[in-house]
């Protein structure tokens, strides 16, 4: 063999074709151009569906939706695959997607319920007493009269990267450029600048930079565009209150949402696969709401000031002496984390009638719907 055949140059060009061939053979998704599914199941009603199990059939892929009913698969070979959705209480549903290289394919599925739901719960708004350092934006907030409000839920759902992004969308406000690239508002025009007041404690009188205050970091926001709209207790002296009033209500311990409660769908999934429990379609007589216990759960102040609808769909097991077992509550559906509270909360005091089997009591897993009626 001569001495160009064992050559350092050779060598590299027999590599170099050795890796050229295994590219060409190798399949696209082992080359890290594997794909993705986004999607999001509901039941039939449109409400999302949380604790849902999704799974790439023929593959280890598989995850859970979150509270908003979102799923994600990542890393999933491109190409024709089926996508399996699962969550108790409900029909499992199948749908057939086609992966993109390198991209995301999007996914609808909504789930049939196996059995019908217990007789809502109709929680209503009504008067309420406000009490604490918000008592006084709630009570205006539920009034309506003479301001703007900016609620947090409008402020969480639009997701302003400033606060003057924020405040620009509102009739009668526009922006001015201060000093150092600071921003700062006028109220109908004016040339003036309003007065800011932060949680009831009024800002120093003159420019305030808006932008300072995160809208992550506010409960709500009440503009009064002039001097005879502003609430007495923050009008001031000499007309001073002419150009117009900010207040701005921060977000504190007493503002924030619950933990979110654990989901324990597929805990439960299990324990109805091996018989431990049931749901209403495998019993002879369903478990129902003990009809001399009335469910009055309170309606959020938050949510009752701002006339906000809302509906919760609760899981839990009843045992056979018609008490809610412990660590088994959840929530198949919610429109908003303080309303899964206030359902949480009142659960705690309810009893049922049991389910039964040829007149044997029974555990079952029941899902009992909640409206929040809040009135306009």
């Amino acid at each position: 063999m001569s001495r160009l055949s064992n050559s350092p140059t050779r060598w590299r060009c027999v590599f170099v074709a050795l890796l050229i061939l295994s590219l060409a053979v190798t399949p696209i998704h082992l080359r890290g151009q594997s794909g993705a599914v986004l999607g999001k199941v509901t039941a039939e009603n449109g409400m999302a569906l949380s604790g849902a199990s999704v799974e790439v059939q023929g593959t280890k892929f598989r995850t859970l939706t979150d509270d908003q009913g979102i799923f994600r698969v990542t890393g999933v070979p491109p190409g024709q695959a089926s996508i399996q959705v699962k969550r108790v209480g409900f029909r499992p549903d199948s749908a057939s997607v086609q992966i993109p290289v390198a991209g995301v394919a999007e996914l609808s599925i909504k789930l049939p319920v196996a059995a019908e739901n217990l007789i809502p719960v109709t929680v209503r708004a009504r008067k309420l007493t406000y009490t604490g350092r918000l008592a006084g934006y709630y009570e205006r907030l539920e009034r309506r009269n003479g301001g703007v409000f900016i609620t947090r839920q409008q402020i969480d759902e639009d997701r302003p990267r400033t606060l003057s992004q924020l405040l620009q969308r509102e009739p009668g406000v526009t922006l001015v450029r201060l000093r150092a690239g600071a921003t700062g508002v006028r109220l109908r025009n004016r040339t003036c600048a309003p007065l800011v007041w932060l949680d009831g404690n009024p800002l120093p009188a003159g420019e305030v930079d808006l932008d300072s205050f995160h809208p992550n970091s506010l409960q709500g926001i009440e503009l009064y565009l002039g001097s005879t709209s502003t609430p007495l207790r923050y009008l001031m002296p000499r007309d001073m209150s002419n150009c117009g009033t900010v207040l701005l209500w921060s977000r504190g311990g007493d503002t924030e949402f619950p933990e979110e409660v654990p989901n324990t769908s597929a805990q439960l999934e299990d324990l109805v696969a091996s018989h431990a429990i049931f749901t209403a379609d495998q019993v002879d007589e369903p478990a129902r709401l003990d009809s001399a216990i009335s469910l009055d759960a309170a309606y959020p102040p938050a949510l009752n000031a701002a006339h906000v609808d809302g509906l919760v769909i609760a899981e839990f097991v009843v045992s056979p002496s018609g008490q809610i077992e412990g660590g088994t509550f959840g929530v198949v559906s919610s429109t908003h984390p303080l309303f899964s509270d206030a359902v949480r909360s009142v659960l705690r005091k309810a009893t049922f009638q049991p389910a039964r089997i040829k007149g044997v009591p029974v555990r079952q897993l029941v899902h009992q719907p909640f409206e929040f009626k809040g009135g306009a």
